[in-house]
């Protein structure tokens, strides 16, 4: 699913410089709802790794959805908004931990593929009804639209550091959330919704989007993207052996709580910086700082899962706060160099 999701943003989200993007959410939606259905009643499980394909593609929808957004708000508003779009957007994917969680324990799995298809289905009258048309911005076909992704990469040097960092941050992001659920059951006997619950203590991580934004409007993105890669880096479990069961998990909460803050503060930033590129490429500009932020989290799922089987869970912390450092050192290394 997240390989599906990076190989639409690569290749679908650039289409919202090229076309209106009210139409484009519209078309995605309708292919999600599709896909979800086909999750959710397949039969095996080639059918359902193929279906999360789509359902990948197709949630790119939400990218379409930030750049809209950033090209109604006026300049000197522009990462308040980013950040006020982002905070849906972020409780949505946290808070889903939690739903699904729940649901697959009540009901199993399969239903909670149904039920996304149904909020999807609503979703997407709610978009026909309420959002704006938006002119495009430009006139290139696709295939022209994929090379200038290439030019536009080779000319920005700040596009480049963004993605790289959101990136590097994305591996121990992702390593971290996908391992949760098994090491919870191993260690603790617990079982999804109590896994999924923790994602409530990543949804006050969530708050830092709209804070993020207002900072980045006010000191600059630069200093959002260094304190927040901080955060995350230091967001650290390695106390967890010397901790009894009780003390373990009230630590991984707080964990959770700060490496979501910083992690969500430092993608706010980067899109306020990105989006203030080139106006006229916010679709590909965005496209090309998400693929390299899911190339990332789909790394860092495969990652972790052979991190932990091979090092257990602290592997998995001394992992994703490697990758936190790493990015935190691209954003304070000299911009000349």
């Amino acid at each position: 699913t997240q390989l599906g999701y990076a190989l639409g943003i690569l290749l679908l989200a650039p289409l919202g410089d090229r076309y209106d993007r009210r139409r484009i959410i519209l078309a995605k939606a309708a292919a999600l709802v599709l896909a979800l259905l086909v999750s959710g009643l397949a039969p095996g499980m080639a059918s359902l790794l193929a279906a999360s394909l789509g359902v990948g593609l197709a949630a790119t929808m939400a990218q379409d959805v930030v750049p809209a957004a950033a090209t109604l708000a006026p300049a000197a508003q522009r990462g308040r908004m980013v950040g006020t779009v982002m905070t849906g957007l972020l409780l949505g994917i946290l808070l889903s931990r939690v739903v699904s969680g729940l649901v697959a324990q009540l009901w199993g799995w399969r239903s909670m593929y149904l039920l996304a298809a149904a909020a999807m289905a609503l979703l997407a009258v709610a978009v026909w009804r309420g959002l704006p048309h938006f002119a495009p911005t430009t006139q290139l076909g696709w295939p022209a639209l994929m090379r200038s992704m290439w030019g536009l990469w080779r000319q920005h040097a700040a596009l480049r550091r963004a993605a790289l960092a959101q990136g590097l941050l994305a591996v121990g992001f992702s390593a971290f959330w996908s391992t949760l659920a098994v090491m919870l059951h191993s260690q603790f006997q617990l079982g999804a919704a109590a896994a999924g619950a923790l994602g409530l203590a990543g949804a006050a991580g969530a708050l830092a989007a709209p804070l993020a934004g207002r900072m980045a409007d006010r000191r600059g993105p630069e200093l959002v993207t260094r304190a927040g890669a901080a955060l995350a880096a230091f967001a650290s479990m390695a106390a967890m052996p010397w901790l009894g069961a009780q003390g373990q998990l009230l630590l991984i909460v707080a964990a959770a709580v700060v490496f979501d803050f910083g992690v969500q503060a430092v993608l706010v930033a980067h899109q306020t910086i990105v989006y203030g590129i080139a106006p006229e490429a916010r679709s590909r500009l965005n496209a090309l700082l998400f693929t390299g932020m899911f190339v990332g989290m789909a790394s860092g799922a495969a990652i972790g899962s052979w991190v932990l089987d091979h090092a257990g869970w602290l592997g998995v912390v001394v992992l994703a706060t490697v990758s936190a450092l790493a990015a935190l050192g691209v954003r304070c290394w000299p911009r000349g160099r």
